[in-house]
C-alpha cells in the first residue's frame, strides 16, 4: 500500500511537471515565446560572468552529427565592434560566429552556426540582456576584418549576434517587429 501511494504521489509529480512545461510562462518556453530582436541599447558593460553563460548556451547548441564546427570571437573592443557594425552603443559586444569554408556554400555549417546563434540571442535574452541577429555585415567583415579578429584558419564568418544592455521600459511589445501569426504559417496534418 505505501510502495502504491508513493509511486502514484510520484506519478502525479511527474505529470504537473509536464504539464507546467506545457504553459508558455515555463521558465524553458518564456525566452522563446516572447524574445524580440533589440533595436535599441542602452550605454553599459556586459559583464564576464553573462558572457561566460551565453557563450556556454552556444557551445551546447545542437549540430548535424554533433560536430560542433564553430568558432566563437567575442568582440569587445568597442573601435573594432564599431567596424563591423557601425554607431554601436558603448558597452556592446559582437560574438561572430565563424566554420570551415566560405561562409556561403558549406550549408551544414552554415545551419549549425546558426543554432548557435539563436541559443546566443535566447540565453542573452534570458539573462535580461538585449540581443540581435546580424548577417549584412559578414561579406565586409570577411574581406577587411579576418585577421583583425583572428578567425581560425580557413574559417569564414558565418553570422553574428550583437549583447547590450536594454533602456529601461523596453519590452516585447513596443520594441519588436511585427509576426506572421502562426495561422499563416504552419499546417497541421
Amino acid at each position: 500500500m505505501k510502495k502504491t501511494l508513493f509511486l502514484i504521489c510520484c506519478l502525479s509529480l511527474f505529470v504537473l511537471s509536464l504539464l507546467s512545461a506545457q504553459d508558455a510562462n515555463s521558465p524553458a518556453l518564456k525566452p522563446m515565446v516572447s524574445h524580440f530582436a533589440a533595436r535599441s541599447f542602452a550605454p553599459g558593460a556586459v559583464s564576464r560572468a553573462e558572457l561566460d553563460l551565453i557563450v556556454q548556451a552556444a557551445v551546447r547548441a545542437p549540430s548535424a552529427a554533433n560536430r560542433q564546427p564553430w568558432h566563437f570571437t567575442v568582440v569587445q573592443n568597442q573601435d573594432l565592434a564599431n567596424k563591423i557594425v557601425p554607431n554601436l552603443t558603448d558597452g556592446n559586444v559582437l560574438i561572430v560566429i565563424s566554420a570551415q569554408g566560405d561562409g556561403k556554400t558549406n550549408g551544414v555549417q552554415i545551419l549549425d552556426c546558426a543554432l548557435a546563434a539563436e541559443s546566443i540571442y535566447l540565453a542573452a535574452q534570458a539573462l535580461g540582456l538585449g540581443s540581435r541577429i546580424y548577417t549584412g555585415p559578414i561579406d565586409g567583415l570577411n574581406k577587411n576584418l579576418k585577421n583583425d579578429l583572428s578567425l581560425p584558419q580557413g574559417h569564414n564568418a558565418v553570422v553574428l549576434v550583437r549583447i547590450g544592455r536594454l533602456p529601461a521600459g523596453v519590452d516585447a511589445v513596443g520594441s519588436a517587429s511585427a509576426r506572421n501569426p502562426a495561422t499563416q504559417l504552419v499546417t497541421y496534418k
